[in-house]
C-alpha cells in the first residue's frame, strides 16, 4: 500500500523516515519529493509499504502528529495513473 506524508519538516531525511515507518512494518519503497533544481525537500513524500494492515496502523497513528514541531499530513496516496505530472492543463483549453 503507497501512503502519502505531507508537511514533512526539511531537515528529515529518507533513512530517518524509512526508520520511523519501519516500526509499523517493512519498507518497500520511500521517496521524499526534491525540487529539481535546488535537490531541497518540497515537503512530502511517498512511502510503499509491504503489508496494508500495517500501513493503515501507520496512518491511523502518525496522521496529524507533530514531526520536529511540524503537523504532518498521512493518508492513502492516491494513485494518479501512468504519465500523470501534476502540472494541469497550463491555461490550455482541450476543445
Amino acid at each position: 500500500m503507497k501512503v502519502f506524508i505531507g508537511g514533512l519538516p526539511l531537515e528529515v531525511s529518507e533513512a530517518e523516515l524509512n526508520a520511523v515507518f519501519e516500526d509499523f512494518g517493512p519498507v518497500k519503497s520511500l521517496r521524499i519529493v526534491k525540487d529539481r533544481e535546488t535537490k531541497e525537500s518540497r515537503g512530502f513524500g511517498f512511502v510503499e509499504m509491504v503489508n496494508e494492515d500495517e500501513a493503515k496502523e501507520a496512518i491511523r497513528c502518525m496522521n496529524g502528529q507533530s514531526y520536529y514541531g511540524k503537523r504532518i499530513t498521512v493518508n492513502v496516496a492516491e494513485d494518479k495513473g501512468p504519465g500523470f505530472t501534476g502540472g494541469g492543463n497550463r491555461g490550455f483549453s482541450r476543445n
